[in-house]
């Protein structure tokens, strides 16, 4: 199967993985959560060639994931910036980089810590029932058809 084919699979996470299932992807975007928002920016942060970096931003943009926002008419520049559905993997992003934490922790412990604005404490990111408000892992979930 190709890669883009999985935008047209019957499966929520397989339709997701079209969009940002790339590595480079899944980089711009932990870069544009960090406020990384120009061209030349996530080109020397990440080292990835200009080619495969238009190849996403140009891709994450016609998902409507970022938005191309002018910022200098002389000459004419544009930076890229997260919209509401972008802003909406913030937590499939944070689980991620949690979850390298504690399964590839070097022994120096997570190399960026999050602290949450309103009670000043580290956290780490927890799934919870929107419900009831209970933690959920896979063993407490029944998935079925929809």
């Amino acid at each position: 199967m190709r890669w883009n084919d999985l935008s047209d699979e019957r499966c929520s996470l397989a339709r997701t993985l079209a969009v940002i299932g790339d590595r480079w992807t899944l980089l711009i975007l932990r870069d544009a959560f960090l406020r990384v928002r120009r061209f030349e920016d996530f080109q020397s942060r990440l080292g990835i060639a200009r080619r495969v970096l238009t190849e996403r931003l140009t891709g994450l943009v016609a998902d409507g994931v970022l938005e191309k926002v002018v910022y200098s008419d002389r000459p004419l520049r544009h930076e890229y910036r997260l919209t509401d559905k972008g802003l909406a993997l913030y937590p499939v992003v944070l689980s991620l980089v949690h979850w390298g934490d504690t399964y590839y922790d070097d022994g120096s412990g997570p190399p960026m810590r999050h602290t949450h604005k309103a009670c000043g404490h580290d956290f780490r990111s927890v799934l919870t029932c929107s419900e009831c408000g209970d933690p959920v892992d896979a063993r407490g979930v029944i998935a079925r058809e929809g």
